[in-house]
């Protein structure tokens, strides 16, 4: 597999940011920032990332910043992160001054640019700094960016984009390292997918760990109702839009997009670490669904819901067992579905719900407890 990379910042970063003239040069300036140690240890013990010291020093080796003022310091620096478990791999110092505009100062990317190469999984891996030119960075890399937001506008100066444009790059704007450590060891769980066939186009994102947010277009409004319960009521973020044959009937779209989804659900659970794996009973009026699921590897479907009619909206409700069947296919899932009451539309809308909860319950994750729910070893 491909190393994944940490590229640090120092100053502001794992030390406070020197007032006035940002110049760390003395012990007096030296303040650790809060929690560094605790949490940059667990990372480098717990997790997969390789661990890389990117700084630019203002004209080190010039007057203004000479070598024997640099050096006690740094060293010092490097020392106390070596006892508490944290060792560089790679210390990176560019020397140069703003005005120089040379390709090795951040966000340029001279002094990394051995990285660009298939061993290095760019894509996951993060530059973490408190600067806007350590996020550029990330975005010339191609990785992604943790801001330190202290001081939200430093190094507005010397990026060479408008900084709303670095929004893509950053996934968390934090002052606090256990957040950092919080979110690289869960990591954001996502997963795509382009399924084309003769009879359907689809294309589906997702984020687990979302907050809910749905762009959903399957032309069928129906449809498109239930599956933005998933989204809104498991928290989680679903892109889905299909290009199906209705001019035939509904039958492929329903089936395809329940594939397509259940795949990406399988995709972004990764290796499933940490979930609570099973997880829902849910009143809705007249109605009381219960949905069970394990997200366990294994497909299997048991359905007990009858339907008195044969459309709700725009959707067969001959289709409703379809589309959980073929979600427990594409995600290797067993599903357990049960639905009673009287309003065929408060029944599966009640369905829908549960099953979101019941995802929401499975997929949850504890920082603490990163382990597998199998006594076999994988799931």
């Amino acid at each position: 597999m491909a190393q994944k990379v940490l590229f640090i910042d120092r100053d502001g970063t794992l030390a406070k940011e020197p007032p006035v003239d940002y110049q760390l040069d003395s012990f007096e300036k030296l303040e650790f920032y809060p929690k560094v140690f605790t949490f940059l240890g667990r990372i480098a013990k717990e997790l997969d990332f390789k661990l890389v010291m990117i700084t630019n020093q203002d004209g080190l080796g010039t007057a203004s910043f000479p070598e024997e003022t640099f050096w006690p310091v740094h060293n010092f620096v490097l020392k106390s992160f070596e006892n508490e478990g944290v060792f560089f791999d790679e210390v990176l110092i560019d020397r140069t001054f703003p005005h120089e505009n040379a390709n090795t100062r951040k966000p340029e990317i001279g002094l990394v640019k051995h990285f660009l190469t298939e061993g290095y999984d760019l894509v996951n891996s993060f530059v973490i700094g408190d600067r806007l030119t350590d996020m550029e960075l990330a975005k010339n890399l191609g990785a992604k960016g943790i801001f330190i937001h202290d001081e939200i506008d430093l190094g507005a100066e010397e990026i060479t984009v408008d900084k709303t444009d670095l929004s893509d790059y950053i996934l968390l704007e934090t002052n606090d390292w256990e957040s950092i450590y919080e979110f690289l060891k869960l990591s954001i769980r996502v997963g795509e997918t382009h399924r084309k066939t003769k009879e359907t186009d689809i294309r589906v994102s997702l984020n687990l760990d979302g907050t809910g947010e749905s762009d959903i277009k399957t032309g069928l409004s129906f449809f498109d109702h239930m599956l933005d319960q998933i989204a809104r009521h498991g928290q989680m973020d679903l892109k889905l839009h299909v290009n199906g044959d209705l001019e035939v009937d509904e039958h492929h779209t329903i089936e395809d997009t329940a594939i397509a989804l259940g795949e990406v659900f399988h995709e972004a659970l990764g290796t499933k670490l940490g979930i609570e794996r099973y997880g829902f009973c849910l009143p809705m009026d007249d109605c009381l669904a219960q949905v069970a699921i394990d997200f366990g590897g294994r497909n299997w479907l048991v359905w007990d819901a009858d339907f008195k009619r044969e459309m709700v909206g725009d959707m067969p409700t001959e289709m409703f067992y379809h589309f959980f069947k073929s979600f427990s296919d594409g995600a290797k899932a067993n599903l357990n579905i049960k639905a009673e009451g009287k309003n065929e539309h408060h029944k599966i809308e009640s369905i829908f719900k549960a099953f979101a909860k019941s995802i929401k319950m499975a997929v949850k994750r504890d920082v603490e407890k990163m382990v597998l729910p199998s006594t076999k070893g994988m799931l």
